[in-house]
């Protein structure tokens, strides 16, 4: 059973990586033996990361990235095939988050949020998709949320709630296109972990509360508790699975 999650030899991206869920991403594909190319726009902060992979025996690599820029994907993607020889794993992490009322929300944040959350991830999965498509072997996991399928009272999150649900639609579709090629493509729906981008929303009060009573768990989700369905949807456990949206969420979207 052990061999079922097994990822040593595989080679894994890992978009916005070099804080919160994407750097926790990292060193779980690391514990299991894949090799991992960590991506952001921040490389002081990877190279921190890559210590951190390094230090559990894993290689690393570090490729600066803006995901918003079509250009700079298709390099890192062709720069970490080239390095490795292969991409086995894509883990399509970053991703921008905002909570602004409908009707004050920019043209500008608009297309940033869609830019980040939505065009990203499809560049970033049709160039590693090309790649796998010639292995006739690949794992795309896109991050999605629980607003992938529900908003909230109280949040006023339709900007964000939009691109989740078409990241949905997303992985659907290409899970249809490629599974004729041994490429799976599924999401993970978190509800509220601590990370960078929600750390001041989990300290205050407004959100407490609406967990509290929201959240069968009563609860935040706590580190290391995605950990489970990425090492799934990344090894060969989730070979006969595509196409699919796993909601860690403590209960959130029973109810």
């Amino acid at each position: 059973m052990s061999k079922l999650f097994d990822l040593t030899g595989k080679v894994a991206i890992v978009t916005g990586a070099s804080s919160g869920l994407g750097r926790q991403f990292a060193l779980a594909l690391a514990k299991e033996g894949a090799k991992v190319a960590i991506v952001a726009r921040r490389v002081e902060k990877l190279e921190g990361v890559k210590k951190e992979v390094e230090a559990l025996g894993a290689e690393c690599y570090v490729h600066k990235c803006d995901v918003m820029k079509s250009e700079e994907i298709k390099e890192t993607v062709e720069d970490v095939k080239n390095h490795f020889g292969r991409i086995d794993i894509l883990v399509n992490n970053a991703g921008l988050g905002w909570a602004d009322a409908a009707e004050n929300t920019s043209d500008e944040l608009w297309t940033t949020m869609m830019d980040t959350n939505v065009n990203g991830v499809f560049y970033f999965a049709r160039e590693a998709g090309r790649v796998m498509k010639d292995q006739e072997y690949g794992k795309i996991i896109n991050i999605g949320s629980i607003h992938s399928t529900v908003a909230m009272p109280g949040l006023p999150i339709s900007a964000y709630a939009t691109t989740k649900g078409a990241l949905l639609m997303m992985t659907k579709a290409l899970a249809n296109e490629w599974a004729k090629y041994n490429i799976t493509v599924n999401a993970i729906g978190p509800a509220y972990f601590p990370s960078e981008m929600t750390d001041n929303l989990l300290e205050s009060g407004a959100i407490s509360h609406v967990i509290e009573h929201t959240c069968p768990m009563k609860r935040p989700g706590r580190d290391g508790e995605l950990d489970g369905a990425l090492i799934y949807f990344a090894s060969d456990a989730s070979s006969y699975t595509t196409g699919q949206l796993l909601q860690v969420d403590g209960g959130w979207t029973t109810v």
